[in-house]
């Protein structure tokens, strides 16, 4: 089930979203084998954070096609350049300054919010392991603003084991967790325990992922 048209950023291009999703959606099925687990979990409407980890930059895109509703992706600023930049804003896309507490990006975020849209964040913040061994406080403070629901999602496959040989088609899984209204006090103390309570459900959830991925690629 898919959702029909959703709260997006002022500038957003319908058109060019629909292209977007598309080609996140089909773009890499040649190279991988691509699994969805638990999309029925995924709310339609509503207000939604998305939290997912990610290793490179190849889950985002699948991400962003995939979902069964439009979503606005929280993106590092240095992104926005040029005609990239364009095409990012033209299909939706934040982009947010890393490190620091970017008002501008969370008052675009809280409107798509507070309108009923989704709002796709990556708590790590960089991509590594995609462990979740770290997270910072945005998905946190857009939930306790907004009163958004926080949609956990699991990624793994894109990233070559170090040392592994080329990998022909390998397996990329999808895992949705159940959706939850994390209850987070005021102040930072509130935030802080908000951010652990999500970092620690989605590494969680990338935890029960690799226990069922097992010796796939």
């Amino acid at each position: 089930m898919t959702a029909g048209p959703a709260p997006l950023p002022p500038g957003t291009s319908t058109g060019l979203l629909a292209l977007g999703r598309w080609i996140g959606a089909h773009l890499y099925l040649p190279a991988y084998r691509i699994r969805r687990h638990g999309w029925e979990l995924i709310p339609v409407t509503g207000p939604l954070v998305v939290v997912a980890n990610h290793s490179t930059m190849i889950e985002p895109q699948l991400l962003f096609g995939m979902l069964p509703r439009d979503a606005s992706f929280l993106v590092k600023e240095e992104l926005f350049r040029g005609v990239a930049g364009k095409a990012l804003r033209g299909i939706g896309q934040i982009p947010i300054r890393r490190g620091a507490a970017d008002r501008a990006a969370l008052s675009t975020a809280t409107g798509v919010l507070r309108a009923g849209g989704a709002i796709g964040v990556f708590p790590e913040g960089t991509r590594g392991s995609g462990d979740v061994a770290a997270a910072q406080q945005g998905a946190a403070w857009l939930a306790r603003a907004t009163g958004a629901r926080v949609q956990p999602i699991a990624t793994r496959g894109t990233l070559r084991p170090e040392g592994s040989r080329r990998r022909f088609r390998p397996v990329v899984d999808l895992l949705a967790g159940a959706p939850f209204d994390p209850e987070i006090d005021k102040g930072r103390a509130g935030l802080a325990e908000g951010t652990e309570l999500i970092r620690a459900t989605l590494a969680k959830l990338v935890r029960e992922l690799d226990g069922m991925r097992g010796n796939d690629d």
